[in-house]
């Protein structure tokens, strides 16, 4: 019985094993092309929002509980923590400034125009040669 089960065990744990592994890669897609207009432009910073309110009040709560005992140790918490948000929030929104970018017509040559906005990077002109590397949000355009 026991090597019946350890017969119908092992390709049960082979098939598991395959089923785990991980996906190749996808490859990555390289167009090429001209630019035919470059237009600046700005995106919006990649920092989360929300997150210095986030830190300023626990920031704010661990210094509120260090203060007192009792009842005036719970309200210099609720204090910390309030005016830590309000202070990280304020903190955050200066942070939070647009980047400046370019958003750049290419004319690949099969004939299909793509935009992609990029930060604003290498010298990228009217009429250059071009590659649009990968697709969809994460494409960017380097020259050739």
């Amino acid at each position: 019985m026991k090597k019946l089960l350890n017969r119908a065990a092992t390709p049960v744990l082979a098939l598991a094993l395959v089923a785990c592994a991980a996906p190749p890669p996808a490859p990555i897609e390289i167009r090429t092309g001209r630019i035919e207009q470059i237009v600046n432009t700005t995106i919006d910073s990649n920092h989360h929002s929300g997150v210095g309110a986030v830190v300023g009040g626990l920031a704010g709560l661990g210094i509120g509980s260090l203060i007192g005992a009792g009842t005036g140790r719970d309200v210099a918490m609720v204090a910390g923590a309030i005016g830590g948000a309000l202070a990280g929030n304020e903190v955050q929104k200066k942070k939070d400034q647009p980047v400046p970018a370019q958003q750049i017509m290419v004319r690949t040559n099969s004939g299909v125009l793509v935009a992609v906005t990029q930060p604003i990077g290498p010298n990228l002109y009217v009429g250059q040669k071009v590659y649009i590397q990968g697709n969809g949000e994460g494409a960017i355009v380097t020259p050739q």
